[in-house]
């Protein structure tokens, strides 16, 4: 497997979901909006998968631009762990360039979770700037999975979400327990 037979395509959610929920290291994207999937390829398989959305936190966006528009997170990013040194630099690579030519949004905000030990260095070689360590949050067990603490509060139609139930269930049983995390890397990238 060589980079230059790699090919970085903008797909779906839907072709890339299964392949982020497998090999990235959170196994999920509940929660994530996606409104920019990338597929990267070779020989027909793939072999990584990202996406960007909205910030998570309302409001965060106002830390890194003028208008919410101003501003993408790239929200998932993995890829194989067979592939060669470099991959993920050109996947980003590649996905800044078509950000640039495609959309108007003027900065990328990436983290690199520090409770999973990721200090950011794909981020380093991609040449986004460091910008500091985020404070730790608070997350709920549950299960062998690691849930945003915000999963309790998760309404639709003005009710709680039969997920967000359970999980306030399992709380108040001693099933599921709260835990503080590490923090996180702050990285960004312009595009203008």
């Amino acid at each position: 497997m060589k980079i230059s037979e790699m090919a970085v395509k903008h797909c779906t959610r839907q072709e890339v979901q299964s392949f982020i929920e497998t090999h990235h290291y959170s196994k999920s994207i509940n929660g994530c909006i996606a409104d920019y999937c990338f597929s990267l390829n070779c020989d027909g398989a793939l072999i990584g998968a990202a996406f960007f959305g909205r910030m998570a936190m309302a409001g965060q966006w106002k830390k890194y631009g003028s208008v919410e528009s101003d501003v993408i997170e790239l929200r998932r990013l993995c890829c194989i762990d067979e592939t060669p040194k470099n991959t993920e630099s050109f996947f980003i690579g590649a996905m800044l360039r078509w950000m640039k030519k495609n959309t108007t949004h003027k900065i990328v905000v990436s983290y690199a979770d520090a409770e999973h030990g990721h200090v950011g260095t794909i981020y380093k070689a991609s040449n986004f700037k460091y910008l500091g360590r985020a404070a730790g949050a608070k997350v709920i067990l549950y299960e062998g999975k690691t849930y945003h603490d915000k999963t309790i509060r998760t309404k639709y139609k003005g009710e709680l979400k039969p997920f967000a139930k359970k999980i306030k269930e399992a709380i108040t049983l001693g099933n599921a327990v709260y835990k503080n995390t590490a923090g996180k890397h702050i990285y960004v990238y312009p595009l203008d």
